[in-house]
């Protein structure tokens, strides 16, 4: 086991190809790779200011730590990594891993986060200014996850997300398998082209949501008053607690709302076009 406390490296690889390393309040300065293809690892209390400085590791700990601007690019290609109490300022970071797990972060600059991940598990986290969270990644859990961005979890599979609230344009397009619960959904065009989406005591707000979607099913949800033109082209199965703005040519399935302002079946609706509208009060 090679142990480092209260020190700075600068450099490139000042830690390569090593199995066993503790990290003490340790600062990674100005240089890249400092622990490339370095296995069990345990970073606590660090500053990581240098590029590239996790890639291809196996068992990494890291905990109460700070990337700054300039550590670019932090995780990628690694397995079995576990972060907790730790603030990212630098962008494109956990790409091409699996099992990963988050805790108590905070990602300032999240531009390009996630990318490719098999295996996410996040709690207590907030993810902010990101744009493209979770691109193409797979068997995602995030508890209490707050997020900020466009274009989030596009391309994705087997997702449950619970008690969260998720600030994002065009979220969850063309996804596969996906269920929230008791979460708030702010954004425009969300889950455009999904299959097996399932919204359960969810708030969703913003234009033009949930259309061309098959196999989506809502329990118990609520939509604000900017959802209009909603279910366009899908296949749905919903319950909505209060007002629908409007409605427009869902293909299958049944929606039942206490009320719907504006249902609008044209020449443009899509076979079977057999969908039952049920409005519970006038």
């Amino acid at each position: 086991m090679t142990r480092a406390e209260n020190q700075t490296f600068d450099g490139e690889r000042p830690f390569y190809n090593l199995d066993g390393l503790e990290l003490k309040n340790v600062t990674i300065g100005v240089g890249e790779s400092a622990l490339k293809e370095t296995n069990n690892i345990l970073a606590d209390g660090c500053t990581f200011e240098g590029r590239y400085p996790f890639w291809c590791n196996k068992g990494v700990k890291i905990i109460n730590c700070k990337f700054g601007d300039d550590a670019r690019a932090a995780l990628w290609y690694s397995q079995d990594t576990t972060i907790e109490n730790t603030v990212f300022d630098s962008p494109k970071a956990i790409r091409e891993m699996d099992r990963v797990k988050l805790k108590n972060v905070k990602v300032n600059n999240a531009i390009e986060y996630l990318w490719f991940c098999r295996g996410v598990e996040i709690e207590d986290t907030e993810i902010l200014n990101g744009d493209y969270l979770f691109l193409h990644s797979e068997n995602i859990k995030c508890k209490n996850f707050k997020f900020q961005g466009k274009y989030s979890f596009q391309y994705c599979k087997n997702i449950e997300i619970e008690d969260s609230v998720l600030d994002t344009k065009d979220a969850f397009w063309m996804t596969e398998n996906v269920t929230l619960k008791r979460c708030v959904v702010k954004g425009e065009y969300l889950a455009w082209y999904c299959k097996n989406l399932t919204l359960i005591d969810c708030q969703i707000s913003g234009t033009q949501p949930l259309c061309y979607a098959e196999n989506l099913r809502m329990e118990n949800c609520t939509m604000g008053a900017d959802a209009d033109l909603a279910f366009e082209y899908s296949s749905v199965n919903a319950t909505i607690k209060g007002n629908i703005t409007s409605v427009k040519n869902p293909t299958t399935g049944m929606i039942v709302a206490d009320s719907i302002s504006e249902i609008i079946l044209d020449e443009n609706i899509r076979k079977p076009a057999d969908c039952v509208i049920k409005v519970n009060k006038q």
